[in-house]
């Protein structure tokens, strides 16, 4: 069976949200928490080692997809790309839930909350690459941190790596998926941390912004709301919150 994959070079992602709402307008997704593509952004890292994260995670049409013997029929796996789908007659098959307690990606999404709720996940724009057209989401990034193609191609042109920093182990379900992470923060221009936190704290002839440096190294727990990225939100208000995109 071929297998086709995506590539996602994270040092190039600025979390623009394009390839979701690509994925949203290809595939005439309604606004709200039904989203095959993801992006996930959280702060971790405090002065002078401040990073926000960025990852965008879907379906990864793995080639063991645990997902599809969960969901006891309800999915398969598509022989002429390797994609994996959900068949619409059963949509809103309980079964459903077990697949995605089973995906530790989570990439299957709901419309609600309730028991019933339809489920539906990315199809790799199947029908897109019917047309000779790649994935909706690769075609909109603007940095080309995405790409597409047969998983074999993909590997031997950025390597082969499956696995990126906080996403689950990809030992269990080989994702196909071919991933760069961002590169180690570096300091390109050296100077002295503790002499810049006098001086940022100093607003004279105004009392200092802070009175000690750990009041801006040492940041308590509940001041970041989103210092983490929560794969597999409870809700479907959890899923927003996690997914939401705060310029606009």
């Amino acid at each position: 069976m071929p297998q086709y994959g995506f590539f996602f070079d994270q040092s190039r992602c600025t979390a623009c949200h394009a390839c979701t709402v690509a994925c949203k307008s290809w595939n005439m997704i309604p606004p709200g928490p039904v989203k095959w593509a993801k992006l996930f952004e959280w702060e971790t890292g405090t002065f002078p080692n401040l990073k926000i994260n960025a990852v965008l995670v879907h379906c990864y049409h793995c080639e063991n997809p645990v997902c599809v013997d969960a969901a006891n029929g309800a999915m398969y796996k598509e022989e002429k790309y390797g994609a994996v789908l959900i068949d619409p007659d059963k949509a809103t098959s309980p079964n459903m839930r077990a697949a995605w307690e089973a995906c530790p990606y989570g990439a299957v999404v709901f419309d609600s909350d309730a028991p019933d709720a339809k489920a539906s996940s990315c199809t790799m724009c199947v029908d897109r690459l019917e047309q000779n057209l790649l994935p909706a989401c690769v075609t909109a990034c603007p940095m080309r941190a995405l790409d597409f193609g047969p998983l074999e191609d993909l590997q031997k042109k950025y390597g082969a790596s499956r696995d990126l920093p906080d996403l689950p182990s990809s030992e269990k379900t080989r994702p196909s998926a071919v991933f760069k992470a961002t590169d180690e923060k570096k300091q390109y221009v050296p100077y002295d941390v503790s002499k810049a936190l006098q001086l940022l704290a100093n607003r004279d002839p105004y009392p200092p912004f802070y009175a000690q440096p750990s009041d801006v190294t040492e940041v308590p727990e509940g001041v970041v709301k989103r210092n983490r990225m929560i794969l597999k939100p409870k809700s479907t208000q959890e899923l927003m919150e996690a997914t939401r995109h705060d310029e606009g």
